[in-house]
């Protein structure tokens, strides 16, 4: 496994564990619909990241640099 999955998961129960001891409400939701909405979105951050840095980039010619002109712009003036 990764360090960063294993550090993750050994911070998220360390918090459970605090929380639970010291009777500070969890800072999650309690009920089992809230928690899948939270891995839902998590997971569909996580998938649309990594498909967006995989696509080619194919808009450059349209996006305007610090002055906000496009290249298309800069060749017909």
């Amino acid at each position: 496994m990764n360090s960063k999955v294993i550090l993750g998961l050994t911070l998220a129960f360390s918090i459970g564990v605090f929380c639970r001891l010291v009777g500070v409400p969890l800072p999650a939701p309690p009920v089992l619909i809230g928690a899948l909405l939270v891995l839902a979105m998590t997971t569909g951050y996580l998938l649309t990241d990594r498909y967006c840095t995989q696509r080619a980039y194919t808009q450059a010619k349209n996006c305007g640099g610090p002055s906000g002109e496009t290249h298309n712009a800069r060749e017909h003036s």
